[in-house]
């Protein structure tokens, strides 16, 4: 068996005048994730973290923000595709451990609907998919609330 680990982060500014998409989910917040597509940082950190696990690059390369076919994408289309993407070279998903780093909105009441969405968007059983929240404690651009960022680690086996 081949099996291949993989890790990815992103981040995003805040800004007014944006939904806030995590995890493939809308959540209920006064600011927004700023970007080319939905910017959903979890969903992005994964992507860039499957990617690197099989050496096909990064989110970026295959899904560039300078394309007019993903401005504004849902990013759970960019999560599928990259899943069809590792598949061209025999992986499959085995786990995802991710980490949102946040001060608000609190996202402990919705991470299981987190883990359903991402599972059924890769394929996988919602126990693969480990969600963490996270604060920097006041510090740093997240600790002021002027983006969130995302960590991710993954398993691929062939």
């Amino acid at each position: 068996m081949n099996i291949r680990v993989g890790f990815g982060f992103d981040v995003h500014q805040l800004v007014e005048g944006r939904d806030l998409w995590l995890g493939g989910i809308k959540l209920e917040h006064t600011l927004g994730l700023l970007g080319h597509s939905d910017a959903d940082v979890l969903i992005h950190a994964i992507c860039d973290a499957l990617l690197g696990a099989a050496n096909m690059r990064d989110i970026g390369y295959h899904f560039p923000d300078t394309g007019a076919e993903f401005k504004n994408i849902d990013s759970k289309i960019l999560l599928r595709k990259t899943v069809e993407l590792i598949a061209t070279k025999g992986y499959k998903v085995g786990n995802i451990d991710a980490t949102v780093c946040a001060e608000r909105p609190k996202l402990k009441a919705r991470i299981p609907e987190m883990q359903e969405c991402l599972a059924n968007c890769m394929q996988i059983d919602v126990d693969a998919v480990s969600i963490k929240a996270t604060t920097t404690e006041k510090l740093g651009f997240t600790g002021r609330e002027e983006g969130i960022s995302a960590y991710a680690t993954v398993l691929l086996y062939a």
